[in-house]
């Protein structure tokens, strides 16, 4: 599976491939024998590395050499060049090497089209729980500090949809943010957030910049926060501290949830 992500390494081996078969078509090759018939894995190998073009070329480059091998193997008939099996062969090295090198382009780009879909929040096209925790791991290996917030929805106006809510969240994240920001949902009505940030105070005041913003764009979200490498080395820890502070705060601001219309 590792080899098919390296196109130079299938490059590689398929030319090691072709010197092996030529070689041993010229040493052992008898009528018959059919030694030719492993151009096909070669073929395949650069169809499968570089693509359509690359494999139709491989499967000409395959035709040459074995119409070279039977000028030099004296043991097969050169006579043998000009009957109407060289252009068959000429035909299926071709056409195998195209085929396969389109099916494997068109591989390629469905499977990486599966991965980010896997990676996205159906409702929201946010990066999910999953792709979140790749995006934390990447910023405790660039060991820079960094802020992670958690925010919860606390709850819906009357009549809102939950999706139409979820989707407004997360156009005001992506709005209020710049480039620099991670913004993903990682539950029901919960979201995450990492942004680069120097100390435990400034991410305190980021979500509080952010709860404002987000109740002028009509979401009441609270937010806790935690700040590496302060406050963890780790996501759980971190994730810990940004939770604990997060209920913490709901507790606080229950008067100002239950005064706000809930839909039922």
């Amino acid at each position: 599976m590792l080899a098919a992500h390296n196109p130079r390494l299938l490059a590689v081996t398929a030319g090691s491939i072709y010197v092996a078969v030529f070689a041993a078509f010229l040493l052992l090759e008898r009528p018959g024998l059919g030694i030719g018939h492993f151009y096909y894995i070669a073929i395949a190998l650069v169809a499968l590395g570089l693509g359509p073009a690359w494999g139709a070329a491989g499967g000409a480059l395959a035709t040459g050499l074995y119409a070279l091998g039977v000028v030099l193997n004296h043991a097969v008939p050169s006579t043998e060049i000009f009957t109407v099996s060289t252009p068959i062969r000429f035909v299926n090295y071709v056409a195998i090497g195209a085929l396969l090198g389109w099916f494997a382009t068109h591989y390629r780009a469905a499977n990486a089209e599966l991965q980010i879909l896997a990676q996205r929040d159906m409702v929201t096209g946010l990066p999910n729980t999953r792709a979140f925790e790749l995006a934390i791991d990447r910023r405790l290996a660039d060991a820079l500090p960094f802020a992670l917030l958690v925010g919860d929805l606390d709850s819906l106006r009357f009549g809102e949809d939950r999706d139409d809510a979820l989707r407004g969240v997360s156009d005001a994240l992506l709005s209020a943010l710049g480039p620099e920001a991670d913004v993903a949902r990682v539950g029901g009505e919960e979201f995450a957030v990492l942004v680069p940030c120097d100390s435990v105070e400034q991410a305190a005041q980021l979500a509080a910049w952010l709860e404002r913003n987000l109740c002028e764009a009509g979401a009441l979200v609270t937010f806790g926060w935690s700040a590496f490498p302060r406050e963890g080395e780790n996501a759980l820890t971190l994730y810990r501290a940004a939770d604990e502070r997060l209920y913490a705060r709901r507790v606080l601001r229950e008067p100002r949830v239950a005064h706000r219309p809930v839909a039922v």
